[in-house]
């Protein structure tokens, strides 16, 4: 992974999607394989990845050029263009910063093609808290790996730092943990649990018991990433990057980092404990096309062409309402009405960061939708993407 350095925000005179819609740019050229129709396709690394036009993968052309219109012309008044203003927001940074973020872009992705990129899919930018799915998907492969035995199981009886050793922090279980529900007590990386933001703001009641409350909280976040690397024994970066970024095909240029007070010693050798979001610095930097292909990952239920990447055990409990918050999965963000059934997996569920900042996935309609610095409203945003499908039926059947 290079460090990759951030340019200013740049606009294109003509939206490569309208322009991709108005040229036709989608169609099979000479040679190139039509749509396939005996199994799910692919994209092969880098740029290797097939374009197809609307209408040749069941969309309405007019109704998707509303749906990108409407992204690129609501830009995120949140975030200032000079990250470094973000101290103003959420405190000192202790970890890097891009200097400056881009405007909008994004890309439709259905049956595997892009169907529309808008703005500058392959800017590497800040992603703020869509990191903490990445951070899932660590501690997911531990699950597959037999790391974690339970999801159920207290996180003491395999962590022995003493970080899950008082009587309040020896209920935490790994699903406390990832459903955000554990009430973890404690300091990390200089910071304790009531320093964030979130907790700061909103919170009426004192500490309840693991299970019973559920708090967005990033130091906790920060410190599921901790344990994950100790299960690994790895910096999650590598972790990711072995097992599922480099299969996926995905570029070079994304980097996950950590802080300066995040640096610790095991087994020897010195590794840097990354983040799960952008507050206070470090996090995933990650351009569109890669976030596409993440998405898309989890939309083929943990499979990349042909080879299983991450179980549909650990997919069917990360995306699982969240009990006393049916929004919310293993830090995943879901749309519980999209269930099946009650305590199902649901159909719909994104990463979504501040600033916009999202993948987000719909097995209904086999299609992954990645955001940059989106400004709009995101129901309204969704409502024109799915009204766009004129032909609702996906590819795999789950």
């Amino acid at each position: 992974m290079s460090q990759t350095s951030m340019r200013a925000p740049r606009r294109s005179p003509l939206p490569a999607a309208l322009l991709a819609l108005a040229l036709g740019v989608g169609a099979c050229a000479p040679g190139e394989a039509r749509p396939q129709a005996e199994g799910p396709y692919y994209p092969g690394p880098g740029d290797a990845w097939q374009h197809r036009t609307p209408a040749q993968v069941g969309i309405d052309a007019a109704r998707l050029q509303k749906a990108v219109e409407y992204a690129e012309s609501h830009d995120n008044k949140d975030v200032p263009y000079d990250l470094l203003g973000l101290e103003d927001t959420f405190g000192l940074a202790v970890g890097p910063v891009p200097e400056s973020r881009g405007g909008p872009a994004g890309m439709v992705i259905r049956h595997g093609y892009i169907v529309a990129e808008w703005g500058d899919p392959k800017r590497v930018d800040l992603t703020f808290s869509a990191t903490k799915s990445f951070v899932s998907t660590t501690l997911g492969l531990a699950y597959d790996a037999g790391m974690i035995k339970d999801v159920n199981e207290p996180i003491a009886n395999t962590i022995k730092n003493g970080m899950f050793a008082s009587e309040h922090n020896r209920k935490i279980t790994w699903q406390n943990l990832l459903q955000q529900t554990s009430e973890w007590e404690g300091t990390l990386w200089q910071m304790p649990d009531t320093f964030d933001l979130y907790h700061r703001r909103n919170r009426k009641v004192g500490r309840q018991e693991p299970g019973k409350y559920w708090e967005y909280n990033d130091v906790r976040v920060n410190l599921t990433a901790y344990v994950g690397m100790l299960l690994w024994k790895r910096p999650l970066p590598e972790v990711l990057k072995e097992k599922i970024m480099d299969p996926i095909g995905a570029s070079e240029t994304w980097s996950w980092h950590g802080y300066n007070t995040s640096n610790v010693v095991l087994d020897g050798k010195r590794m840097n404990s990354v983040s799960g979001g952008g507050h206070w610095g470090g996090g995933l930097w990650i351009n569109a096309r890669d976030m596409g292909r993440f998405g898309l990952l989890f939309l083929r239920d943990g499979v990349w062409n042909g080879k299983r990447l991450i179980s549909s055990k650990w997919i069917d409990l990360a995306t699982t309402p969240t009990d006393i918050r049916p929004v919310y999965g293993y830090l995943w963000w879901l749309t519980p009405e999209s269930a099946k059934g009650p305590g199902q997996p649901v159909e719909q569920f994104a990463a979504r960061g501040h600033g916009g900042n999202t993948i987000w996935v719909d097995r209904t309609h086999d299609l992954v939708v990645v955001t940059r610095w989106f400004g709009g409203d995101w129901k309204e945003f969704e409502k024109l993407i799915v009204g766009s499908v004129v032909d609702k039926t996906a590819t795999l059947d789950r």
